[in-house]
């Protein structure tokens, strides 16, 4: 079965850059035709979809967040990475990965399984 993880500092202070892992089990994130994400949410708001990562190693993100994103992998270690730069307290929230068998999904049902997310605080 397959599972994902994130880890990463829970907090980050302002203007830095916020740098997040997600761990794949039982799966590879070569596998055909499958999407990995990062997705977010602020306290109080809705899901947000950051950027993806395809299977191929093409990324793609959020045209709101495109110039601060930056999706790689780490094929040795079955790993995609998330970065964030010039963070303010406005990305204060659980981040959360997950597989996706498109680059976004049409809803979030199309997105699964899903990390346990992990709290990111932004904070001087």
């Amino acid at each position: 079965q397959v599972q994902l993880q994130e880890s990463g500092p829970g907090l980050v202070k302002p203007s830095q850059t916020l740098s997040l892992t997600c761990t794949v089990s039982g799966g590879s994130i070569t596998t055909v035709s499958y999407y990995w994400s990062w997705i977010r949410q602020p306290p109080g708001k809705g899901l947000e979809w950051m950027g993806t990562i395809a299977y191929t190693g093409s990324t793609y993100y959020s045209p709101s967040l495109k110039s601060r994103t930056s999706i790689s992998r780490d094929l040795l270690k079955n790993q995609f990475i998330l970065q964030l730069s010039s963070v303010t307290p406005e990305d204060t929230g659980v981040y959360y990965c997950a597989r996706g068998s498109k680059i976004s999904g049409t809803s979030w049902h199309d997105f699964g399984p899903w990390g346990q997310g992990t709290q990111v605080t932004v904070s001087s």
